[in-house]
């Protein structure tokens, strides 16, 4: 069964929308738990986003800016802005570390080593939702849009310890 999920990473939102508030100092999942570190289906893969992506992360969605816009979960219209590769590195990095301090969980969307997309998993402190996710898919595959949603939101129902997700339906 799929678990309705609704949004994530960092964008503030207004009063109907869960807050993210970064960086986290502390560990969202308990210590104990193994985050996942890919899904596999048959279009597509994630796997952690790091700065080995950032040449790849930047032309898929530099070239996706107003797809992304009018992607459900980036409904006020400030991310994506334009910013150059040095720039993308550097947030790359704060993704990786995020990742690596347990604090959130950023995953490029992979078809191949073409990137075709990203999901964001951040804690919210709306008090209601454990953790917000947010995806995106590059224009030139709007068609899997639905597709990574379904596929995470039943990951976040089977493969992590959140009881209370918020992912915007597609």
């Amino acid at each position: 069964m799929l678990r309705r999920c609704s949004t994530p990473a960092n964008v503030r939102r207004g009063a109907d929308r869960p807050r993210i508030v970064s960086p986290v100092s502390t560990p969202f999942v308990p210590a104990d738990f193994e985050v996942p570190l890919e899904l596999v289906t048959d279009r597509f893969r994630l796997e952690p986003l790091g700065p080995e992506h950032n040449e790849r992360d930047h032309e898929a969605w530099m070239s996706s800016i107003d797809h992304i816009r009018a992607t459900p979960g980036f409904p006020d219209g400030r991310w994506p802005t334009e910013m150059s590769a040095e720039q993308n590195m550097a947030d790359l990095v704060r993704h990786a570390s995020d990742f690596a301090a347990r604090t959130g969980f950023t995953y490029s969307v992979l078809d191949g080593d073409e990137v075709i997309g990203c999901v964001y998993l951040y804690p919210t402190k709306d008090g209601e939702h454990d953790v917000e996710a947010k995806s995106w898919v590059r224009a030139s595959r709007a068609d899997l849009d639905v597709a990574l949603w379904e596929a995470v939101s039943s990951w976040l129902a089977t493969a992590w310890p959140f009881e209370r997700p918020f992912y915007d339906p597609r």
